[in-house]
C-alpha cells in the first residue's frame, strides 16, 4: 500500500501541497486529475524521490520497485526491442554470467533466478508491447536514433511496461500516443498485475483503465471509487450537499447573532446571549464550494462565407520525394460545415494530408481546387516549441493587431484565458496549457475557413477539453481534427476518414466499429506471428513437430474458445444493435408504436453498454491466449 500522509509541499513560499493524505491499496488503478498547474506532476516527482516535502512523509512497501517513464528519450545504436530487453539489468546481468560461469552450483542457481521471473520468454513479451505501441517487426530491430523524440519516449513508456515495477507512476503517456496506441495502452493497464498511478485528462482512459479517481484541489488529496464520470458525479452530489449544510448554518449563525445583538445589553439576556456567543465561537464554517471558472475558447467565425466545396482534391498524391509519395489515390472534398476526423495509425500520413489542406506542402500530382481563395489555421503541437520563450501574449497580439489599442488587444488574449498578469508572462515561464490557449489562439485569429488541428488537447485539462469541444461546436468554419482523444472525436466530428495504406477514404462506421476494427486486425495479427514462427521451426523432426503443436492445441484449447466465444458475442451484440437501429429509423413507426420506439431505444442502449462490455472481454482474451501462445512457443 502507498501511504501519503500530511504531505506539505511549497514553492516560492506558495502551498502545492497542504497537509495532503492518501493510502492507495496494492494492485489498483488510479487517475490523478486536477486542473493545470494544481500539482500533479510535482506529486509525482515528490513520489519518485527527486525533490524533498517540506513536511510530512511518503511510505513506499519495503522492496517495492518505482517504475517511471525517463524524460529523456532514449537513443544511440541499439535497437529498439535490444534497448528494452537491456532495461531488465538484472536479467541482463544474468545472461552475461551465464556465457562464462563455470561452477555448476552458480549456473544453476542462474537458470533458477532466471526461470524464477520468465526471464526466456522476454523477447516475446518486449515486442508485444511494442507492437501495441505502435512499432512492427521491421521498426523494432531499427536503431533507437532513427526515430524521432514522440517515438523515442513510446519506446521508454514500453521499457516500463516490460519491467513490471510494483508502482508504476505515468504522467500523461498519451501525449506521445495516437488513437490506436492509446486503445492498446489502455486495455494494457486494465490488466497490469501491479499498482499504477496515471496523471491523465483522457476521459475515456479514466473511465476504462482505473478503478480509482484521486483528485488534487487546492493542495489536498481525495480518493474517489469508479471512472472519471463516477468522479464528477459523486463530487457534484458531494457539493450539492455542502452547500445545502452551508446554507442551512448560515441561517443557524444568523439567528444566534441576531439574539446577540439583541440581547447582549440586557443583565436578564446576559447569560443567554453569552453562552450563545461560545456556540456561534465552535461552529466549524463550512467552505463555500467556489469552482475554477474555465475560461472558454472562442474561434472568430469566417469574415466572407465561401460556398460549398471549400477545397476539393482530385486524383492527387502528396508527400515528400516523387518517388515515393506518402499519399496516392486522393478524391476528396472539404466543405462549409464539415466536421472531419482523421483516424489512423502514427506515421500513415494524417499530419502530411493536414499540410495538404493547408497547402505548406504542394501535391505531387493531380489538383487541390480552392486553395487560394481559402483562408487555412493549422494547430501542431510542435508549434508550442516555436514560441519565443522571452516573448509574453500580450506581443504575440501587438503583431497580429498593430492598430488597435492596448485595451482592444487585452480583451482579446482574454477571450482565450489570458488575464492582465498571464498576458505579460514570458512564454518560456507559460505552462503547457497556457502555451496551447496562446497557439489556439494565434490560429483561430484571422477566423480560417478551415481549422486544421493536430493533437490540440494534449497539455489541456478536462475541463478545458470541454471547453474546447463547445468553442468547435459553435465555430461556423470547418474543422479537421487529428486526436487521440475519443471523446473529443465523438464530441465534435460529423465525419471520419481513415488513413492507411498510403490513401484516405471515407470511414463510414463510428469510433465504436473502429475500436472493434482494431480489435478484429489485432487478433489477425496474432495469428499470423503465431503461424509464422511454427514455420521457422525446422529444428525438429516432423513427428516432433506435430506433438508438440497438439501439446500447445490442448493446452491453448480452453483460452482458444473464450476467445472465440467473446468474438461471437460482439458480432451478436454488433446484429441486434442493427436490427434496432433500422426498426428506429423507420419513421411511420414513431406515429403509429411509440411505445415500440421508446422499448426499442431503451434496448439499444442496453446492448451498447453489453456490447462495450463484450469488446472489453473480448480483448482481455486476446491478450490471455497471446500471452500463453508465447510462453508456450518460448
Amino acid at each position: 500500500m502507498l501511504h501519503i500522509n500530511d504531505l506539505t509541499y511549497r514553492i516560492e513560499g506558495r502551498p502545492i501541497l497542504e497537509q495532503a493524505t492518501v493510502a492507495i491499496p496494492s494492485g489498483h488503478k488510479v487517475g490523478l486529475v486536477g486542473r493545470n498547474g494544481a500539482g500533479k506532476t510535482t506529486l509525482l516527482r515528490l513520489l519518485k524521490g527527486e525533490i524533498a516535502p517540506d513536511d510530512g512523509s511518503i511510505l513506499i512497501p519495503r522492496n517495492a520497485r518505482l517504475g517511471h517513464v525517463a524524460q529523456e528519450a532514449p537513443g544511440g545504436d541499439n535497437s529498439l526491442i535490444d534497448w528494452v530487453l537491456a532495461s531488465d539489468t538484472e536479467r541482463a546481468s544474468l545472461l552475461a554470467e551465464a556465457e562464462h560461469a563455470t561452477d555448476p552450483q552458480r549456473i544453476a542457481e542462474i537458470q533458477m533466478r532466471l526461470t524464477d521471473f520468465d526471464a526466456h520468454s522476454a523477447p516475446s513479451r518486449a515486442a508485444r508491447i511494442l507492437s501495441g505501441l505502435g512499432f512492427d517487426d521491421e521498426a523494432q530491430q531499427r536503431a533507437c536514433r532513427e526515430f524521432s523524440g514522440g517515438w523515442r519516449m513510446r519506446v521508454a513508456l514500453g521499457a516500463i511496461l516490460f519491467l513490471k515495477p510494483d508502482i508504476v507512476l505515468l504522467d500523461e503517456p498519451t501525449n506521445y500516443l495516437d488513437l490506436e496506441g492509446t486503445l492498446w495502452l489502455e486495455n494494457h493497464l486494465k490488466t497490469y498485475p501491479h499498482t499504477v498511478l496515471i496523471v491523465s485528462h483522457d476521459r475515456d482512459l479514466l473511465n476504462r483503465a482505473v478503478g480509482s479517481i484521486l483528485h488534487l484541489d487546492r493542495g489536498k488529496l481525495t480518493l474517489y471509487a469508479g471512472g472519471y464520470d463516477d468522479f464528477e458525479e459523486t463530487r457534484r452530489e458531494k457539493q450539492r450537499l455542502e452547500m445545502k449544510l452551508k446554507k442551512k448554518q448560515d441561517e443557524q449563525r444568523r439567528h444566534l447573532q441576531a439574539f446577540i445583538d439583541r440581547f447582549k445589553a440586557k443583565a436578564s439576556k446576559a447569560a443567554q446571549a453569552q453562552s450563545r456567543v461560545k456556540a456561534l465561537a465552535k461552529m466549524q464554517p463550512i467552505a463555500a464550494q467556489v469552482d475554477d471558472r474555465v475560461v472558454p475558447f472562442r474561434f472568430p467565425d469566417p469574415q466572407k462565407v465561401i460556398a460549398s466545396p471549400l477545397l476539393r482534391i482530385e486524383k492527387a498524391s502528396a508527400g515528400y520525394d516523387a518517388a515515393a509519395p506518402v499519399l496516392t489515390g486522393l478524391d476528396l472534398r472539404i466543405d462549409n460545415d464539415d466536421r472531419i476526423a482523421l483516424l489512423g495509425q502514427n506515421g500513415n500520413g494524417k499530419s502530411t494530408l493536414a499540410k495538404l489542406i493547408a497547402s505548406r506542402l504542394a501535391p505531387l500530382s493531380g489538383n487541390v481546387f480552392g486553395a487560394q481563395k481559402v483562408e487555412v489555421g493549422y494547430f501542431a503541437q510542435h508549434q508550442l516549441d516555436d514560441l519565443l520563450p522571452n516573448a509574453t501574449p500580450y506581443d504575440y497580439m501587438l503583431k497580429l493587431m498593430p492598430e488597435a489599442t492596448e485595451a482592444q488587444r487585452r480583451t482579446r488574449l482574454g477571450t482565450f484565458g489570458f488575464s492582465a498578469d498571464k498576458a505579460d508572462t514570458q512564454c518560456g515561464k507559460l505552462s503547457g496549457g497556457e502555451k496551447a490557449r496562446l497557439l489556439l489562439a494565434i490560429t483561430a485569429f484571422h477566423g480560417p475557413h478551415v481549422l486544421i488541428l493536430d493533437e490540440p488537447t494534449n497539455h489541456l485539462d478536462v475541463d478545458s477539453r470541454e471547453a474546447l469541444v463547445h468553442a468547435l461546436m459553435e465555430y461556423n468554419g470547418a474543422v479537421i481534427l487529428i486526436s487521440h482523444d475519443r471523446h473529443l472525436i465523438e464530441a465534435t466530428a460529423d465525419r471520419l476518414w481513415l488513413v492507411r495504406n498510403g490513401t484516405v477514404k471515407s470511414y463510414d462506421g463510428d469510433m465504436e466499429s473502429y475500436r472493434a476494427l482494431l480489435l478484429e486486425e489485432r487478433g489477425a495479427r496474432s495469428a499470423e506471428r503465431r503461424e509464422d514462427r511454427n514455420n521457422g521451426d525446422t529444428k525438429s523432426s516432423r513427428t516432433d513437430q506435430r506433438r508438440a503443436a497438439a501439446e500447445r492445441r490442448a493446452e491453448l484449447a480452453p483460452l482458444k474458445n473464450a476467445m472465440v466465444a467473446a468474438e461471437q458475442h460482439v458480432e451478436k451484440l454488433s446484429k441486434e444493435i442493427a436490427a434496432l437501429d433500422s426498426l428506429l429509423a423507420d419513421p411511420a413507426l414513431y406515429a403509429t408504436d411509440p411505445t415500440r420506439v421508446q422499448n426499442a431505444a431503451q434496448q439499444r442502449g442496453q446492448f451498447s453498454k453489453q456490447l462495450t462490455e463484450a469488446e472489453e472481454a473480448w480483448l482481455e482474451a486476446i491478450e490471455a491466449y497471446e500471452e500463453a501462445s508465447a510462453t508456450s512457443d518460448a
